[in-house]
């Protein structure tokens, strides 16, 4: 098997897959009501029938984990049945999705049911009138009880993703804490990127550091410790309170960099290949494959060993966002999945 190993020797096993840039929320930080964002064609959206070759493809180079994303992945008809099938490409050890809950409820057991092993749920309020705040919806609710199907269903490690936002949530930190006392969760608090200037205005002194956070914990629980993550949760650091189900962590993206443990590339809804979320450096996958007939399924598949090796070699040692340097990248989260 022909590894895919980066020019800094940093074995890439992880494609993280954006299946749509839809999202049936609005949120601040990635598409706001407020503003006009212009959504990519349909038919310049991978289809599903490209992504699994692309899957099969990557899979024979030592990609064991994908993760589906979007936009929104659940907005996306057909995707169970996609996630049914790319459940069958050998090789492929977990597959992982990220979402904002909203459709979990009716849609986990089907996931499940499908092949998808655990999800991540996008969340940054407790409150109901601020989660419509932010996202633009009103709709915490369901996405509390979409959570309680899923770990029901057993898609776990339930993971909660909180963006911190400097003057809006980061007062609801210990809320989200107490949630890890009873239920087997693994909440992480994300350091906000300000990645789309087209926001800048709307976001403007919205980061905090995870350290100030960490500290507010701290001095609030003094007997919470640092615990080793299980499979499956990321980048971030982990503590646990005394007799907790579940744990919390940070990632620090901004303030503490993990680069160089990075073990991951991107497939864009566009069907680029981005070799690092943070540079905008992309390649063009699937110009090439579409200039390709269907039936030369080896020349398919040899232009996609191809460019995924080429993204591979091409990651940067490091991001630059937080370095102090200006306009180091631009780009719409909801067409990359974060």
């Amino acid at each position: 098997m022909e590894k895919l190993i980066d020019s800094y020797g940093r074995q890439i096993r992880y494609l993280r897959v954006s299946l749509t840039d839809r999202c049936n929320f609005r949120c601040i930080y990635c598409s706001p009501a407020d503003k006009v964002f212009h959504f990519i064609e349909h038919e310049e959206i991978l289809r599903f029938e490209e992504i699994l070759e692309i899957a099969q493809a990557a899979a024979e180079m030592g990609i064991t984990k994908i993760r589906l994303t979007g936009g929104e992945p659940l907005v996306r008809k057909g995707v169970i049945d996609f996630i049914s099938q790319l459940s069958q490409v050998n090789g492929l050890e977990d597959i992982s999705m990220t979402t904002n809950g909203y459709y979990l409820s009716e849609m986990a057991h089907s996931l499940r049911s499908a092949g998808l092993n655990r999800v991540n749920i996008s969340l940054d309020s407790l409150d109901r009138r601020k989660f419509k705040r932010i996202t633009g919806f009103d709709g915490l609710l369901k996405v509390l009880r979409g959570i309680e199907t899923a770990l029901q269903e057993g898609l776990i490690p339930v993971k909660i993703n909180v963006v911190l936002l400097k003057g809006i949530n980061d007062d609801e930190v210990e809320n989200f804490i107490k949630l890890t006392i009873d239920k087997p969760l693994a909440v992480r608090f994300i350091e906000f990127m300000s990645t789309n200037r087209q926001l800048q205005e709307t976001n403007e002194g919205r980061f905090i550091s995870a350290k100030v956070i960490l500290e507010r914990i701290m001095d609030k629980y003094p007997d919470a410790h640092s615990v080793t993550a299980e499979k499956g949760c990321g980048p971030a650091s982990y503590y646990q309170l005394p007799g907790g189900q579940g744990m919390f962590g940070f990632i620090t993206a901004i303030s503490q960099h993990f680069c160089s443990r990075c073990n991951r590339i991107r497939l864009t809804a566009e069907g680029n290949l981005r070799p690092c979320l943070l540079n905008d450096r992309e390649l063009e996958l699937k110009k090439r494959l579409r200039e390709i007939p269907q039936s030369q399924t080896e020349l398919r598949k040899d232009a996609i060993k191809s460019l995924l090796k080429e993204a591979v070699l091409s990651k940067p040692i490091s991001h630059r966002l937080g370095s102090g340097e200006k306009d180091v990248t631009n780009f719409d989260m909801s067409q990359i999945g974060g």
